[in-house]
């Protein structure tokens, strides 16, 4: 293999620790990123190193090396935990010295259990190269076999399969090779990184089982960037806001990420924490870093009291830049782990309890989503030269990098966020019996419930829909509503077969987040309920007409209301329509379900059997 160090050029190692407000620091500007396996067997090379990093291996290659890794290191073994709609198999690589190749098996064991997860996007296949070289140093040439004293590894090499084997050279056009590569979404066209809540795609059904029965402690997600050129070539980034469990993004701002920050430019990277700029037109306004939605791994990740692992190569350095330094991310992540299992261990624990007893006794504000403040850091940021002109092919602005002049400019960098959304859970939520695509997917969350076997009456809040609107074209396959709320307390007497969620389980917050209409990915807004906004019945004029007359002659405070609208409400005197609907709306003919949530808050005492009770996972 030619040498790495021939092939690259220096990168400044400076870095900004954007570890939350703390330091800066200066790497030695002669490093250079070599290569972390100098002295690999011809037969165990990847695709990636024969080629000089030039190509990528299709589906088929990349599951015959890992099955010809497994063969040769009794460290490894390979299972499928699915099936693509196409037909593919689903393949994880477990990778334990004990060959606890079980979930039980790697309880038992005691060892952190880390799930690594790549090609989501297959575009973005730097993790899955980077993977296939870590297993193969780790079980077959044990150069990194200290990785699983501590730990047991899970390697999804391509999570979105028949994404991948669209292969071509036109995938991604602002992205520094492969030569070829697959396609972002899946082959029903969904974009799995927005599918962690709806969960509509059989990959992501496949996944979500995975997780449910192995538990990970730890998540990593490996993509590459879109945007603009800078020097940065390792970003990443992990829940660390009002969303996240508080013991976990303690342990992450207080180990991972010094560790990460510590360890990686004295491999010659120049890493720092993910970001967006303000305003793409004008970078003087400064970058910033916010939270994430469950529908991103890394949020949803963040719901069930883990750390996820926010990994963005940079995809206009070549593509050996971003495999090594992957590579070396990921073996830093899991040196970290190794070294402090236990620091990890407790956070999760603490975290599950902490979320038990607090939304099991509710009363507690919970954060469903977070905005930034006008707050900011002024950082030195490490860009590249940059040239804008008008251009005379798009009327806009157009933009040209020069990463061989490096530009060093003072920008504010926004990375303290406070609550968008905050709410009070209830004590638990009323799922009817009829709604058995809402209990499916609570099961694939792992959220549990009981079945009432008799009818029972609770003390509930119902959620009416008022000012409903929809958007004009989908997203991600789906029709989502806009709306506003009005809540009603009674007591009502609810049938049996109907679901009861209590709040006094782990997975609380999916399902507040599931449940709660106006959360940022709740079934609510992703369409699941749409048919709570059809009417159904019908009334004719002519009925109407008699019934109006009836109504009006029965209530002088209805027909003083009436008149009054007719007089100073131009479009519905108008209308002879809406001044018919005027008194359907207020009879008893009218759908009274209607804009109802079929979904009820609990706020009084949970009176049924309360024979499932919940317990922090292991």
């Amino acid at each position: 293999m030619p040498s790495v160090r021939r092939r690259f050029t220096t990168i400044i190692g400076w870095w900004v620790f954007v570890g939350f407000g703390s330091s800066m620091g200066l790497a030695d500007e002669r490093q250079v990123v070599s290569s972390p396996s100098p002295s690999v067997p011809e037969e165990w090379l990847t695709k990636a190193e024969r080629t000089g990093f030039e190509e990528t291996p299709r589906y088929e290659e990349t599951v015959a090396y890992c099955r010809r890794l497994a063969e040769a290191s009794s460290w490894l073994n390979v299972q499928s935990f699915g099936v693509s709609p196409e037909g593919r198999e689903l393949v994880v690589v477990v990778a334990s010295k004990d060959q606890a190749v079980t979930p039980q098996a790697a309880w038992e064991s005691g060892k952190l259990i880390v799930l690594v997860q790549n090609a989501i996007h297959p575009g973005e296949c730097d993790g899955k190269d980077a993977s296939l070289m870590l297993l193969r140093d780790i079980a077959v040439l044990k150069s990194r076999d200290s990785l699983l004293d501590q730990v047991i590894l899970l390697v999804i090499p391509i999570f979105n399969v028949d994404g991948h084997e669209r292969f071509s050279p036109y995938s991604r056009i602002n992205q520094n090779g492969p030569k070829e590569m697959g396609w972002r979404v899946t082959s029903r066209n969904l974009n799995l990184n927005r599918d962690y809540m709806k969960a509509d795609a059989v990959e992501m059904r496949a996944w979500l089982k995975l997780w449910n029965e192995w538990q990970p402690h730890f998540h990593i997600d490996n993509h590459t960037t879109d945007g603009g050129d800078w020097r940065y070539d390792i970003t990443f980034d992990a829940d660390t806001h009002a969303t996240a469990a508080p013991a976990i993004a303690r342990w992450v701002k207080d180990r991972l990420f010094p560790h990460l920050f510590s360890t990686l430019p004295k491999q010659g990277h120049v890493p720092t924490i993910y970001f967006d700029p303000v305003d793409w037109r004008d970078p003087s306004k400064g970058i910033r870093s916010s939270g994430f939605p469950p529908r991103f791994s890394t949020g949803y990740v963040a719901l069930r009291n883990r750390p996820s692992l926010l990994v963005e190569m940079h995809a206009l350095k070549p593509y050996r830049t971003r495999v090594i330094g992957n590579y070396n991310l990921m073996v830093s992540a899991l040196e970290l782990l190794n070294r402090e299992p236990d620091s990890l261990r407790e956070a999760a624990r603490r975290a599950d309890q902490e979320v038990v007893v607090a939304m099991g006794n509710g009363g507690e504000s919970l954060v469903l989503s977070v905005k930034n403040t006008e707050k900011n850091e002024l950082i030195t940021f490490k860009g590249v030269a940059v040239t804008r002109e008008p251009s005379d092919i798009s009327g806009a602005t157009r933009t040209e990098y020069d990463n061989t002049r490096h530009v060093d400019t003072e920008l504010p960098w926004f990375h303290e966020t406070e609550a968008e959304l905050s709410i009070t859970p209830p004590r638990g939520y009323v799922i009817p019996a009829p709604w058995t695509e809402v209990l499916d997917l609570l099961d694939l969350h792992g959220v549990r419930y009981e079945r009432l076997s008799e009818p029972a009456e609770l003390s509930l809040e119902t959620l009416y829909f008022a000012e409903v609107t929809f958007a004009d074209r989908p997203f991600e396959g789906r029709i989502g509503p806009r709306f506003k709320l009005r809540t009603q307390s009674d007591q009502r007497t609810i049938e049996k077969g109907a679901a009861i969620v209590r709040l006094d389980q782990p997975n609380a917050k999916v399902a507040v987040h599931l449940l709660e209409p106006e959360g940022p990915d709740s079934l609510v807004r992703w369409g699941f309920f749409n048919a709570v906004f059809e009417q159904k019945e019908y009334a004719e004029g002519y009925a109407l007409e008699k019934l109006a007359r009836q109504m009006l002659d029965a209530d002088p405070k209805l027909k003083a209301e009436f008149e009054e609208k007719v007089r100073s409400d131009e479009k519905f005197a108008a209308d002879p329509r809406a001044r018919l609907t005027f008194f359907y709306q207020r009879s008893p003919f009218w759908d009274e379900r209607l804009n109802r949530y079929p979904v009820m808050r609990i706020v009084g005492p949970i009176t049924t059997d309360p024979k499932a009770r919940f317990e922090a996972s292991p």
